[in-house]
């Protein structure tokens, strides 16, 4: 009995990737539907409350409110306007010489951050380099205050 030593041609096996394509596909809509997306406007955040010692008296204070729409006053004066050149004035006239004066910036919580920065540029413009911030008490609702900041 011969042998018969020819070689068969076999075809080589080959994967199909379209079946696999269609599987990924549906996997990532699938991923794509049920991510969900947070948004940083939906941070909910709690502010801290400032637990200090009461204000001490100091001669050399200056006291500036700032409402919450955005007008000030510089030691129970009102400032006409909300520019920073108009509150620079005012403070320049109530510090007068004095450089070492101290400005305790008193900013309702409702009031805008650029309310709050134009009180601490026009303090830089005259050269009053002490600001302090003053919060409202945990337990017993006075105004005391809080952190002091020092400019270069």
């Amino acid at each position: 009995m011969p042998m018969n030593f020819r070689h068969r041609r076999t075809e080589e096996p080959e994967i199909n990737l379209i079946p696999f394509i269609d599987v990924l596909l549906v996997v990532l809509i699938f991923l794509m539907l049920t991510t969900t997306y947070s948004r940083q406007t939906e941070l909910k955040i709690n502010l801290p409350t400032a637990d200090a010692q009461s204000t001490k008296a100091r001669p050399k204070e200056l006291s500036i409110l700032v409402s919450a729409d955005g007008r000030y006053m510089v030691n129970q004066q009102q400032v006409e306007g909300r520019s920073v050149e108009l509150l620079a004035a005012a403070l320049s006239r109530q510090a007068g010489s004095a450089k070492d004066t101290i400005v305790v910036i008193n900013a309702d919580a409702a009031a805008t951050h650029q309310s709050v920065i134009n009180v601490m540029d026009a303090a830089r413009r005259v050269g009053l380099h002490q600001l302090t911030f003053a919060t409202q008490g945990q337990q017993t609702g006075s105004a005391d205050a809080a952190a002091a900041a020092n400019e270069p």
